[in-house]
């Protein structure tokens, strides 16, 4: 599910009036979080007292205090079936997993879609059947809402991927208009892009809500490549200066992500890039171009990531505008194979270090006569001749390129 903070502002009262509601009915402190375990409301009788009485259940504390739970304690309640449920579902006091206090769990649906969860803990003598029953007619009240927000938000999404991917002409400048009036004011504050690459899933219900990650105003699913997705979040900052904001939502993306984490084929972690701040909306398809260049030069080049700036990344800002057959050089070619993979990495490791022999056999561990030795046969494989500046360029070049 995804929204858009200009929706969730306008939703969040009406959440923790129906919280509210629920907790009047029953007599008893009710919690809403999201399918993902993100807490959006807690009612009226929860107070400072409550929270200190539930010191003696861990997973409530820490629920209510930093508005979210562990994946481990997601899994635990979702083993009792609450994902599948139409009706209250009870869960009963388990020490070892930290619940010490048993559960009444309302599931929140809509139109037979799930979109949240109402926690009650379950005290002696408990609420009754009718009670639960009103209970849950308000907890479909809440699902209407949580799904008209969710479409609000993926509309707005639609609109953030045609702004960032479309051609320059009408149709970008559309899509531009159509998202600074959904953002009003806050259109012309300064903006970052974020890339995190690759995501797993082009479905919607698959990426994070914007509640979720810090300091975003909207996020979209973007193709990468010819078969995988990223996943772009534009991120408010207070100044072009300070990306703090974007570096935080580039890392809770990257190590606290829903469900289906961002993976790489292979079982490698994702990267992420941040495209360099602008203010206003009408650079958005540039701001796109620079993050998800850093986001494949930070997967290049593991020592710029996980989270790489555009800006930072030196030669891959030139290596990633060209096409992916230009950066292949047929002369490098016989270098790049498997077999020569050590002789590879020591003409990169050379160049990088500026030609510096005593630099580069320390960086590798060897002797400088091996040094001179691999550099010769780099120079047979190739044909270049490493004395000459422009050989040597080539040669970088081309073995950055080959990264990507």
């Amino acid at each position: 599910m995804r929204e858009n903070t200009r929706v969730t502002s306008e939703f969040k009262g009406d959440y923790q009036e129906l919280v509210d509601e629920i907790s009047e009915l029953l007599g008893a402190p009710a919690t809403l979080e999201n399918r993902d375990f993100e807490l959006i409301a807690f009612g009226a009788y929860d107070s400072e007292d409550e929270l200190d009485a539930s010191a003696l259940d861990p997973v409530r504390a820490r629920s209510i205090l930093t508005r979210r739970s562990t994946s481990a304690v997601r899994t635990w309640f979702e083993g009792f079936g609450i994902t599948r449920a139409t009706g209250p579902v009870r869960i009963p006091r388990t020490p070892e997993a930290g619940v010490y206090r048993g559960r009444i769990c309302l599931p929140v649906r809509h139109r037979g879609v799930v979109r949240g969860y109402v926690w009650l803990l379950d005290d002696d003598p408990g609420p009754t059947d009718g009670q639960l029953a009103a209970a849950m007619e308000v907890a479909a009240r809440i699902g209407a809402l949580l799904a008209d927000e969710a479409q609000h938000g993926a509309d707005l999404s639609r609109e953030l991927r045609a702004a960032l991917t479309g051609e320059r002409g009408w149709q970008g400048d559309m899509a531009i208009a159509e998202l600074r009036t959904a953002l009003g004011p806050r259109a012309d504050g300064v903006h970052t892009v974020v890339c995190v690459a690759p995501w797993p899933s082009a479905d919607p219900d698959d990426a994070p809500s914007v509640r979720t990650v810090p300091h975003a105003t909207a996020l979209c699913t973007v193709p990468w490549g010819a078969a995988d997705q990223s996943l772009a979040v534009l991120v408010r900052l207070r100044s072009p200066e300070v990306r703090t904001a974007a570096q935080a939502a580039a890392t809770r993306l990257l190590k606290e992500g829903p469900a289906a984490r961002p993976r790489a084929k292979g079982g490698a972690p994702a990267a992420a890039g941040l495209g360099e701040p602008r203010t206003g909306l009408a650079d958005l398809g540039a701001l796109w171009q620079e993050a998800s260049a850093a986001a494949r030069a930070a997967l290049a080049e593991p020592r710029l990531g996980p989270v790489a700036q555009w800006s930072h990344i030196g030669p891959y800002r030139l290596l990633t505008s060209l096409a992916p057959q230009t950066v292949h050089d047929p002369v490098v070619a016989p270098l790049l194979s498997p077999a020569h993979h050590e002789l590879a990495r020591t003409a990169e490791v050379y160049l990088d270090c500026a030609g510096q022999a005593g630099r580069t056999a320390a960086e590798l561990g060897i002797h400088r006569q091996t040094l001179y030795y691999r550099l010769s046969r780099v120079e047979q494989l190739t044909g270049l001749d490493l004395d000459d500046g422009e050989d040597r360029l080539l040669l970088h070049m081309a073995l950055k390129g080959a990264r990507l």
